[in-house]
């Protein structure tokens, strides 16, 4: 286990990400929800990253109830704040947002300090426990300043206060979240999709930064919102249809793998987990067959000559960390 920078809050290599049993893109039961959950704990995963954005608040629903007899002290959870859920008129649905759930709810955006208290208590409730070990601010992107000054404030009085164990921000972007590595004094980043296979950004800024001020890294979306999992047409990057380019590269990739006897999966779980800022990877998941195949692909070494023929091709910076079996 590594623990989130100064905090002392545990988390697993492998974390499980619970958008997918919220419903994005697929709709799956709540046996199956639950079933993703038990595989998981099954697999030796102990930490859960949720939020009400995720099927209007079905993921945390579902993985409060998939984790409610489960000892409280032997797993880490994480939800977010930053969307508050407000009734709304029956009708429609989530697609819009990628979520497949009747639409009972409405998303508002709010990082005030009020907010986040706010949100973090239906989040409590939603997930039946009366704690979480990590709240990140959610994709604040066009509400810089407010949670800069109040978001953040109202986290670092949580923390104070014991509330929660650890603070961070979550965000699909590299800029703004070193931005607060460097000028707060958070525990964590959640980096979604900027450190895969296909992209390098953070190696830039975001990772060295980190580094320097001894802040976690979790990465999420190592497989790219899909396309990493299983390039074809009609993958899905950035929660959108992969465009032709890169649906070529990420087919470039997996022929690579091929030829080197490992698989697409592994290689893009492994790249990210072997950065020195890097404390856990976050993976989602909707079934307990992907969870599965998740954990089996994390645990497997990926060869050293598949990495050099990245870097030898151009597809891999110098600057990132090879994960190099010991065996080499």
């Amino acid at each position: 286990m590594n623990t989130l920078g100064a905090s002392g809050v545990p988390v697993g290599a492998l974390s499980f990400g619970a958008a997918g049993i919220g419903n994005l893109y697929t709709e799956v039961t709540d046996e199956q929800a639950r079933a993703a959950v038990d595989a998981a704990w099954t697999c030796g995963i102990r930490t859960f990253d949720t939020a009400p954005h995720y099927g209007i608040g079905l993921s945390e629903r579902r993985l409060g109830a998939a984790l409610r007899d489960r000892p409280r002290s032997e797993y880490t959870l994480s939800t977010k704040v930053g969307r508050l859920l407000e009734p709304a008129d029956a009708g429609g649905d989530d697609l819009a947002h990628g979520f497949a759930v009747p639409a009972t709810h409405r998303r508002v955006w709010d990082f005030s300090a009020d907010g986040v208290r706010r949100s973090l208590d239906a989040s409590l409730e939603r997930l039946g426990v009366d704690r979480v070990d990590v709240v990140y601010l959610h994709d604040p992107d066009d509400y810089a300043e407010q949670a800069f000054h109040e978001a953040y404030p109202a986290l670092e009085k949580l923390r104070s206060q014991g509330v929660v164990g650890a603070i961070g921000v979550g965000m699909n972007q590299t800029a703004m979240l070193t931005r607060f590595v460097q000028e707060t004094d958070v525990d964590v980043v959640l980096c979604a999709g900027r450190y895969t296979l296909l992209e390098h950004g953070a190696l830039t800024d975001l990772l060295p930064a980190a580094r320097r001020r001894g802040t976690s890294v979790v990465v999420g979306g190592a497989f790219n919102s899909g396309l990493l999992a299983d390039p074809r047409p009609g993958s899905t990057y950035d929660y959108a249809p992969a465009p032709a380019e890169l649906l070529d590269r990420a087919l470039r990739l997996k022929e690579i793998a091929g030829r080197h006897g490992t698989t697409l999966r592994a290689a893009a779980l492994a790249l990210p987990a072997a950065h020195p800022a890097v404390a856990s990877v976050l993976v989602g998941a909707r079934s307990a067959a992907e969870v599965r195949d998740c954990a089996a692909q994390f645990a497997t070494p990926v060869p050293v000559s598949f990495w050099r023929e990245l870097r030898a091709e151009g597809l891999l910076p110098d600057s990132a960390p090879l994960p190099v079996p010991e065996s080499s």
